[in-house]
Order: structure tokens, then C-alpha cells, then sequence
């Protein structure tokens, strides 16, 4: 098998939000769309990628599932989504359309398929719940088939509801409802689980991202937090009550660990969306992460996690090849577009210069294929660093891939409080061309991190490096 370097799908794709759901032996990937380039959220249309559960290397692009034009109507966008086998073995997707209050559905008969128009999850009455003035916003659903058979949608928002009728339908949080066989009348009024703060004040509040798991006995309910610290989760025994917060799970940026926050990030900051699947016997937490410089181009991302005999789940860093069990080898080429450690040491106050940051993105506009993503903006004390190599005893030699008028050397660490292992001098280049510099290396340590620090002037672009 492939090493699977994060993000997981292929670096032009930017799918961020993503469901995890595994059908009889494949993985899919439910999310929504952003654009790379594009000045909003999940602009393009629903698409799906699966991977056989015997080689999660192996993507596949199922192509479009379902389109904005599809929704009554048109959409502008659609937003993150939830995909669930119904009684009757067929697909249920459950999405929210931009300025839109309700949870609409489409169906398949298969889990990536074409997808077509259902209906809205409506009241007894036929009404579509979040239509009428004063009922709750209904943002971002996840589902549940539960033992038995009944099914759970929750749904909410922690923020502030939007579009044209905002004023009308209040954000109370996160709150859940059962539904009927049919997979869209709901049975009685809502409940909510997890109340909005006032003001998010009290951390980590619930902003958005519903995602919900029935793990063993408990029911695992993961969310974003109003903090954008990241994915937090809370326990229940029941599925529609009593949930206590039990922490973080993950965060792209390592907030709640060994000190990292809002002003010494190791990666740009954003928001979180994503849940958790048992691939193989081993749990994973999906969530994504921000490119380009913007919040519009999030791709995926996700860790092995372990869940403790008490439920507990401890949160897991983030590195550079989760689906591969958070470890690589040190050998051959490593893209640059895996770092999950971009940080700069100059300092704006007691904050990261944001325009110092190092970022990842890529030429050209959003497609289908084509050439992969870099690192650029490297500058003057940037950090890009990748996580966890497993034995570098083999190591004698590394190899950057880099362009840009810069002028200086990238020195290389395993431990940035400990002196640089190598030195790799670079030079300005022309008309973007892409150069290799390397230098001698030795790594006599296991279970290492690379970090590639750069120490001169102007802005160097980082491509990819190799170890021999």
C-alpha cells in the first residue's frame, strides 16, 4: 500500500466537511465543494471519492453526485452534508442549501450514484421544519440509523442564522429529532443537546458541524467549536439527551497542545467539520484544513484515533500521513503540499505576522487534475515542518525542490531546539524554475519529525524534498 499523505485525496481536490461513511467494503467521502480560487464557501457541486476498506490508497472519483441546479430552485451553494443507508437499502443525502432554514434530501439507489430530489424533512403537518417564523435554524445535519432501526437528525447552529429571513428563525444550537421510516417526517418537536452560548462566550461553545457516532454503548456526538480550536465531541447512552462534554479531539493547528493557540498556531487557522469511522478495526477523526490563504479552499484531512475502555477519546496531533497511521518512511519523495507545520518566527506583537505565514496552494485555477500544490510564501524564519518519519538510520542525503528569488539557506532539524542536521543553500531563479538543492544528512533518531527553516532574503517556494 501507498503512503497516504494528508491531505488524503488528491491535492487539487477540496473537499472539506467530510462524512466518512463505509458501505459494505468501501470508504466514501460525503463533504461539501469548495473552489479553489472562489470568494465563498462549497460553491461547486456535490462530488464523491471511495477507497476499497483492503487499500485505503486507492481513490476512486465517483464523479458528480448531486448539483446546486438540482435543488427546487437552484442553489448557490450546498453545504456540508450526511449520507446514511436507509431500511429499504437505498441512500439518503441530507444537505442545506445557502439562505436556506430547512434540511433537504435527495436519494440513490447506490452510495455514489446520481442523487435525486426528495423532498424537505417536514412536520407532521407537511410543513418543511424551519419555514415558519420563529422555528429553529436548521444548518449542517448528521444522521443516525440506530439499533433498531430508528433514526436520529441533528442539526444546528451555534453562530448567527443568515440569509434574507434571519431574523426569523433563531440559532438555539445544536438540536436533534427522530424520524419517521420514511426518512423525512419528523416525529414531534426538536430537542436541543447542545444550547447556544450567548455571545459564545463560554469555550469551547457549539458553533456548527453536527456529526454523530454510535460507538459501543455510547453515542458520540463531534462538533466545531465557536473558538475554532478545533473538533470536540460530547457522550451520551441516549441519543437525544443528556451529553457531557468530554474535550477535543483534533485540531490542524495543534490548539490545546503543549501550549499552541490563537497566536502561535503551527498551521493557519480556521474552522473544523468532520466525524469519525472504523476503518479496519482502527478509528480515524476526518476533519480539514485551510490553503491558499483563504478560509474558501479546505481539503481533508484525518489521524488515527484511540478510544479509551471509559469512551474517552484523547486528542491526536496532526501530521503529515494520518491514514497511514500517522508515520511514514524516510525514503524516497515527500510532496511539500503534506506539511502540517507552517508557521513563521516573525512576530506582529505577541502574534504570527499573518503575511509572513508560509501557505499551500497551487498554479493555476480549480480542476479536475492536473500538477500538484506547493508551499510558497517561504520567507525569513519561516517553518515548514512534516511529522512522523519512523527510522532516519538509512538517511545520508536530502534533496529540496524549490523556486523564487531567494537568497539563503534552509537548514534542516529534527528538534528546533537542537542544532540543524543539514544545510541546503539556495538561490534565486528565474522565470520560475523549479531547482534542486541537497546536502549531506544524518538522522540517528526514530519516530522524527523534519522541519526546514529558512534563514535569508526574499520568498522561496517549496515543491517537495527527497530522502536517500
Amino acid at each position: 500500500m501507498k503512503m497516504i499523505f494528508n491531505p488524503y485525496l488528491p491535492s487539487y481536490e477540496y473537499i472539506p466537511d467530510g462524512e466518512p461513511r463505509v458501505f459494505d467494503d468501501r470508504l466514501y467521502i460525503y463533504g461539501s465543494h469548495d473552489r479553489f480560487g472562489g470568494d465563498g464557501y462549497c460553491l461547486n457541486d456535490y462530488v464523491c471519492w471511495s477507497a476499497p476498506l483492503a487499500d485505503l490508497s486507492a481513490w476512486r472519483f465517483e464523479g458528480t453526485i448531486y448539483k446546486k441546479s438540482q435543488h427546487p430552485g437552484g442553489a448557490a451553494a450546498l453545504y456540508a452534508p450526511d449520507a446514511v443507508r436507509g431500511a429499504d437499502g437505498r441512500y439518503y443525502l441530507y444537505y442545506s442549501a445557502k439562505d436556506s432554514y430547512k434540511i433537504s434530501v435527495a436519494i440513490c439507489d447506490t452510495p455514489a450514484g446520481k442523487y435525486e430530489y426528495l423532498g424537505d424533512v417536514h412536520a407532521e403537518d407537511g410543513h418543511a421544519c424551519g419555514t415558519l417564523p420563529g422555528e429553529w435554524m436548521e444548518f449542517d445535519p448528521a444522521v443516525l440509523v440506530d439499533t433498531g432501526g430508528r433514526v436520529w437528525l441533528y442539526s444546528g447552529t451555534g453562530g448567527k442564522a443568515e440569509g434574507p429571513e434571519k431574523n426569523q428563525h433563531p440559532a438555539v444550537g445544536a438540536f436533534v429529532r427522530e424520524l419517521a421510516p420514511d426518512m423525512l417526517t419528523a416525529k414531534g418537536e426538536g430537542k436541543i443537546i447542545m444550547p447556544r452560548e450567548k455571545h459564545g462566550l463560554r469555550k469551547p461553545a457549539f458553533f456548527e458541524g453536527s456529526s454523530i457516532r454510535k460507538i459501543g454503548e455510547l453515542y458520540y456526538f463531534v462538533y466545531a467549536a465557536t473558538d475554532l480550536s478545533g473538533l470536540h465531541y460530547c457522550t451520551s447512552s441516549r441519543p437525544d439527551r443528556d451529553f457531557v462534554y468530554r474535550g477535543r479531539i483534533h485540531s490542524t493547528s495543534d490548539f490545546g497542545l503543549q501550549g499552541y493557540g490563537l497566536s502561535n498556531p503551527l498551521y493557519p487557522v480556521g474552522n473544523s467539520h468532520g466525524g469519525l469511522a472504523c476503518l479496519n478495526g482502527q478509528w480515524f477523526i476526518f476533519d480539514h484544513r485551510m490553503t491558499n490563504r483563504t478560509l474558501f479552499s479546505r481539503q481533508g484531512v484525518a489521524e488515527p484515533v484511540e478510544i479509551q475502555a471509559d469512551g474517552t477519546i484523547q486528542q491526536v496531533e496532526a501530521t503529515s500521513c494520518g491514514l497511514s497511521g500517522g508515520t511514514m518512511q524516510a525514503a524516497g519523495t515527500i510532496p511539500a503540499y503534506a506539511a502540517c507545520i507552517l508557521m513563521s518566527q516573525k512576530l506582529l506583537g505577541i502574534m504570527q505576522n499573518p503575511a509572513a505565514i508560509p501557505y499551500i496552494t497551487q498554479d493555476g485555477g480549480d480542476r479536475e487534475s492536473g500538477p500538484t500544490q506547493y508551499v510558497s510564501n517561504i520567507r525569513n524564519g519561516s517553518i515548514v515542518g512534516f511529522r512522523y518519519f519512523v527510522d532516519g538510520s538509512g538517511v545520508g542525503k536530502i534533496t529540496v525542490k524549490v523556486r523564487g528569488k531567494g537568497e539563503g539557506v534552509i537548514r534542516i532539524y529534527t528538534d528546533l531546539n537542537k542544532p540543524p542536521l543539514a544545510a541546503v543553500q539556495v538561490h534565486s531563479m528565474q522565470n520560475g524554475v523549479w531547482f534542486d538543492a541537497g546536502a549531506s544528512i544524518s538522522i540517528a533518531v526514530k519516530n522524527f519529525s523534519l522541519y526546514f527553516v529558512y534563514a535569508g532574503k526574499g520568498m522561496l517556494q517549496m515543491q517537495e524534498f527527497s530522502l536517500i
